[in-house]
């Protein structure tokens, strides 16, 4: 497997997001992860691993993740994937916040909707989606337990979780999903965020040990 990690652009404001192509060595087939923004810098990269790409990988709707799907879709083609919670903020900017951040609204559609304990392969490498709501109330993570890796999106960060104040976020729904899906990952589990910094399972789970109740 090969895996990059691009900080893309979001269009307009600059926000900087992280969009991973993952690439199997043998078949070349390959799969992006949120293509926020430069997706000349995506595609480029893409035929540098001289990749096929089969899927472009939302793990939530909001704007500075989808804003380059259209036109990633244009150029490589690749189905959208997106889960059934939040395939309508795909087009509708109450839910992505385009607005909020200048960026024109998107008009997309997805290819398949995806629900938990659904599994997605590229080339040899089997990919599983684990539900996590609470950013929003479609987010999911994409975990490959070969690999020892999941792609978090804006659920779990390094050191924090994703804000909950922004349409159908929900803090409880959050904390529940990191605590009940994410922290019983096996500890040497890396997590590539949406935004930020690589980081561990290992390194993470005593934050949330902490926000346990506690057996007195």
């Amino acid at each position: 497997m090969i895996l990059k990690r691009l900080q893309v652009k979001t269009p307009q404001v600059g926000l900087l997001t992280n969009s991973y192509i993952i690439c199997d060595e043998k078949t070349k087939e390959a799969i992006v992860i949120d293509p926020g923004g430069e997706v000349e810098r995506i595609a480029e990269t893409l035929d540098i691993l001289e990749a096929k790409l089969k899927y472009i990988f939302i793990t939530h709707c909001h704007a500075d993740h989808i804003g380059g799907v259209a036109e990633l879709k244009r150029l490589k083609d690749g189905k959208i994937l997106i889960s059934r919670d939040d395939a309508e903020g795909l087009y509708n900017e109450d839910i992505n916040l385009a607005y909020y951040i200048n960026m024109e609204k998107p008009e997309l559609e997805a290819d398949s909707r995806v629900d938990d304990g659904d599994l997605i392969h590229i080339g040899e490498n089997q990919f599983t989606i684990i539900a996590t709501p609470g950013h929003t109330k479609g987010g999911v993570c994409l975990y490959c337990e070969k690999k020892g890796m999941i792609f978090t999106g804006d659920t779990l960060f390094s050191g924090t979780w994703g804000r909950t104040d922004l349409p159908t976020g929900n803090f409880e729904e959050i904390i529940n999903s990191i605590t009940n899906r994410l922290m019983p990952l096996p500890d040497d589990t890396i997590i590539y965020p949406g935004h930020g910094k690589i980081s561990m399972i290992q390194d993470e789970r005593n934050i949330y040990l902490e926000l346990k109740p506690k057996d007195f």
